[in-house]
């Protein structure tokens, strides 16, 4: 008997869905010193928040035709989906296919080639200067040649954004506790800040939610330009955000990211992602003016995979960004930026309800 049968396909996909936790920071930068909430989602069974949305995505894909073992299941993705579908295919003995473009990082490309998954790499960029139209071209051609493969789409797929309703939604909500009056959140599909917006407005509609693209990105804005942050922005408008799902907005661009992912490090000694980076960057510089006075930064990643990236002065030196990563940084530290961690929390979040994971 294969695990699979053994066990279940629901079953397997609700062991590798687990709460992740919260820090409590405070920065100080120019006069202000405030606490803030930082929930790591680097604390994933895979690293990542992308854990959660490929839960979502294989439960779905099992629900409307199941899952036997060696069904080819593929998908495009900037990295961090790919390496969370790999592991949970692999676990139910299915196979995984992740269309990936130049800017995935080295090391997230050998976890994909470790975990099993089969790598189609494009290099040619789509007209916004990204790649994401041109990876899902590659997926429509390989859906034309093998029509017996499985392609969960988490661009329209509303799975995608009910897996962080009934989630992540949840346990900010929980681990902010009455205090906590704002949320930033990262966009990309845009399912996370979607399902996080559908919970906090039934339950906590005095949160206030502001979305963090990057420069050049038309994930919910009309930016044009070379995107160079994994994992945030996109070539094409979510399908996810309509009106009123989030309060307010920010697009930051890449060497503000990673000068605050390079502050945060050496102040406190957390490593997280470029679009942790710039979520942080949006809240420190936009304090004052959106007046937030206990915020919590949805941090998607830590910065495991990225230390040979941005954390790296050569890799920044090659994309031509050291420099003016460096008078970022100068500048954050003109202005008085200083990270301190208070205190780790240590919050009881429920488990998703049940029927979530019944067929």
């Amino acid at each position: 008997m294969d695990r699979t049968s053994a066990r279940g396909v629901a079953s397997v996909l609700r062991n590798n869905l687990k709460p992740t936790p919260t820090v409590t920071a405070a920065f100080e930068y120019r006069g202000l010193r405030r606490e803030f909430l930082l929930k790591l989602e680097g604390e994933n069974v895979t690293g990542s928040i992308k854990d959660r949305t490929a839960i979502g995505l294989i439960l779905m894909l099992e629900r409307e035709k199941p899952l036997t073992p060696g069904t080819v299941v593929i998908e495009s993705t900037s990295g961090n989906l790919g390496i969370a579908m790999a592991s949970l295919l692999r676990q139910i003995d299915c196979r995984s296919i992740a269309v990936i473009d130049p800017r995935t990082p080295a090391a997230t490309r050998e976890r994909l080639s470790l975990l099993g998954a089969e790598i189609v790499l494009i290099d040619e960029p789509d007209q916004y200067g990204g790649y994401l139209i041109s990876r899902l071209r590659e997926v429509e051609r390989q859906l034309e040649r093998n029509p017996g493969y499985r392609w969960p789409d988490q661009y329209r797929n509303h799975a995608n954004p009910r897996i962080h309703e009934q989630t992540t939604g949840r346990e900010i909500a929980e681990q902010g506790g009455p205090a906590c009056d704002g949320v930033y959140v990262a966009v990309s599909t845009g399912g996370t800040l979607a399902g996080v917006s559908a919970y906090l407005r039934r339950h906590r509609p005095d949160m206030r939610i502001v979305a963090v693209d990057a420069t050049g990105s038309q994930a919910i804005t009309d930016g044009t330009g070379r995107r160079l942050v994994p994992g945030i922005g996109s070539s094409l408008r979510s399908s996810f955000l309509g009106e009123g799902v989030y309060d307010d907005f920010a697009a930051i661009g890449a060497a503000e990211s990673f000068a605050m992912c390079r502050v945060l490090r050496d102040d406190v000694g957390l490593a997280v992602g470029g679009s942790s980076g710039s979520v942080l960057h949006a809240m420190v510089t936009g304090a004052e003016r959106r007046g937030t006075m206990f915020p919590l930064c949805l941090c998607p990643d830590d910065g495991s995979k990225y230390l040979d990236a941005f954390y790296a002065d050569r890799w920044l030196s090659d994309i031509g960004l050291l420099d003016e990563t460096t008078a970022v940084i100068e500048r954050l530290r003109a202005d008085g930026l200083r990270f301190t961690l208070e205190r780790r929390e240590a919050h009881v979040v429920p488990e998703p309800a049940p029927h979530y994971f019944e067929s």
